[in-house]
């Protein structure tokens, strides 16, 4: 008699454990063994991340189509600080529509009985508890969807499956005019218009900011033109008039930047398809051909609507009289690199605000405050990189702020930064070269607007807008720095193997039809941390040679890899790309490791 079950590596499953506790289950506590007849999939993730938020979409038709057979569990696993705070955590699942359990992990214990590298990572555990997949990145859904099928009839076989309703009790709602709003617009009336991101609606507020006068869009999320009673967005994020009658909506899970007719209320697609933008898709052309990523702020610089395309890292433009989009800065890199837009790195760039000479820019994920200058030349003002954050006020070379998503012109020349997770508003003046403390004490501001000579800013968490007298004298703060709290991989001086693991899904083959399928990058920071081994290339393994002069350093990893339906018979198989981003942070230490494993796809297995 022959097994016919697939053959796999299972490792067992280590215990789920997370100081801050579980969310979404009604107050129940779970274990592995809890779950145990039903295929369980970690998502580790954190919710400043851009990729993870991808993954949350991603998922949500794998939730719903095997909603009998499959547990997905999000494991909170902060980067910043403030993602350590359980009622921040709290919001966010709220704010980003998860609806699973989340266990929020705040010291990353999970995190590190997972050995995880990176945000988001994706484990499959089988019913029997053994982990069988690991996937780093985003576009692997299509894979886990096959493995699960591949699992339930396995299990179904040998009667280790168990189906029924999931742990997950939706919290109950809360009766806020906004929810989670993210952007702000003050209309030629005196009126203000707000994205209501949770909400899925655009919603026009009295000069008050209270009063509501109109809702714009059905509230369900979805994408759909038509009457402000039936247009559909999705999480829609930044605002900007292009003339009095009408305003470019980023919204950003559709992908998609919307346009609203204010007197009408109609609502009309400008520019995107409804899919996300994957490497190796067209960069410019007819702005209804053409996938956008995660537009998530607008504004009208030089004629042209500049986008924060948040999901990979750039700048795009969108010329309204051509109806044409195109890449204006970045490479989709993630990091801090100035000059020319077209070496420019950036790092989930999310809110913009244009002045006569200069694109001001909050870049979140480096904790920078940035511009782009009429020649299209990217500099920072504020802002080292990618680790490092905090509330110091002073001299901008040493100034911190942590994770940003909202920039204002004042009319002074300077301009007010929405600290987010500080739940402060900033003030850089380019003349002092300066940063002060304009508030504190407001919960998560993500924009601000100007009414005569007060700020109005939208507190996200609060649920509403928040007037304040600009001040003529700053607020005081204590400083505090702060370095993301990941343990360094202790390495050898020396040489060091990277070996990115990918092993094609389950019924599909590397896509060659087009060239070598695979892409690996290589920095890393400081700049002189490796002496070999950094660039691009076709291989997913390359020799690291490090410098012995400098003990500590993060390395810079991103990888891709396209694969294909293995089917001989079909001229157009499905195709996916898989790739992630890594910053690995290493200390260079006598017997430390010679190789250093990132699984993109697969489970790894160590030569010898």
């Amino acid at each position: 008699m022959t097994d016919s079950t697939p053959r796999r590596v299972r490792v067992r499953a280590p215990e789920l454990v997370g100081k801050g506790g579980w969310l979404n289950t009604g107050d129940q506590q779970y274990t592995l063994s809890d779950l145990r007849g039903r295929i369980v999939v970690l998502d580790f993730w954190t919710f400043c991340c851009i990729n993870c938020l991808h993954v949350l979409d991603e998922l949500r038709e794998l939730e719903e189509k095997h909603a009998d057979t499959v547990v997905v569990i999000g494991v909170h696993s902060p980067k910043f600080v403030h993602e350590a705070e359980h009622a921040a955590v709290v919001d966010a699942v709220e704010r980003y529509g998860v609806e699973h359990p989340v266990l929020d992990d705040p010291e990353l214990a999970t995190w590190k009985q997972y050995a995880v590298r990176a945000w988001p990572t994706l484990v499959v555990i089988d019913p029997e508890g053994y982990v069988v997949a690991q996937h780093a990145g985003e576009g692997h859904v299509h894979a886990i969807e096959r493995l699960v099928t591949e699992l339930e009839a396995e299990h179904e076989a040998k009667g280790t499956l168990r189906r029924g309703d999931g742990p997950y009790v939706p919290p109950e709602p809360e009766p806020t005019t906004l929810r989670f709003p993210g952007k702000a617009l003050v209309l030629p009336g005196g009126t203000f218009l707000v994205s209501d991101t949770t909400r899925h609606q655009l919603v026009e507020l009295a000069a008050d900011g209270e009063s509501v006068v109109r809702r714009i869009g059905s509230g369900a999320r979805g994408f759909a033109d038509g009457s402000a009673e039936a247009a559909a967005f999705n999480e829609p994020q930044g605002l900007a008039l292009l003339d009095d009658t009408t305003v470019v909506v980023a919204d950003t899970v559709n992908h998609a930047l919307r346009r609203l007719d204010l007197a009408s209320g109609e609502v009309t697609t400008l520019a995107g398809t409804g899919r996300q933008w994957w490497q190796g898709s067209p960069t410019s052309g007819p702005a209804r051909e053409i996938d956008l990523s995660s537009p998530w702020d607008v504004a009208l610089f030089g004629g042209r609507v500049w986008i924060a395309m948040a999901g990979v890292h750039q700048l795009w433009s969108y010329d309204p009289v051509e109806r044409t989009v195109a890449v204006a800065a970045g490479t989709t890199n993630e990091g801090l690199v100035d000059g020319p837009g077209s070496e420019a790195w950036f790092a989930q760039p999310s809110g913009l605000a244009a002045t006569a000479d200069r694109l001001w820019l909050a870049d979140s994920e480096t904790s920078a405050l940035r511009w782009v200058d009429l020649d299209g030349i990217v500099r920072t003002a504020v802002g080292t990189g990618l680790f490092d954050f905090g509330h110091r006020d002073g001299p901008a070379a040493q100034a911190l702020f942590q994770h940003p998503l909202g920039v204002t012109a004042l009319p002074d020349g300077s301009v007010a930064v929405s600290d987010t997770y500080n739940n402060a508003l900033r003030r850089y003046d380019p003349s002092t070269g300066e940063v002060t403390t304009l508030a504190t004490d407001l919960r998560e501001p993500s924009d601000a607007v100007l009414v005569g000579e007060d700020i109005v800013v939208v507190e996200s968490a609060r649920h509403r807008l928040t007037r304040l007298r600009l001040p003529e004298e700053a607020v005081r703060v204590e400083s505090v720095a702060h370095r993301t709290q990941r343990e360094a991989t202790e390495v050898t001086p020396g040489e060091l193997r990277l070996d990115v693991v990918f092993q094609a899904p389950a019924g599909q083959k590397l896509d060659t039809r087009y060239g070598p399928s695979t892409r690996l990058l290589v920095s890393s920071t400081p700049p002189g941390l490796l002496l070999k081994g950094e660039g691009a290339d076709t291989g997913l393994s390359r020799t690291l040679e490090f410098n012995s002069a400098i003990t500590e350093g993060v390395v810079h990893v991103s990888a891709m890899a396209a694969s294909c339906d293995d089917d001989a018979d079909n001229p157009y198989p499905a195709c996916h790309v898989h790739q992630q981003d890594w910053g690995v942070p290493v200390r260079l230490t006598e017997g430390g490791a010679d190789r250093l494993p990132l699984v993109l796809a697969g489970m790894d297995h160590p030569a010898g």
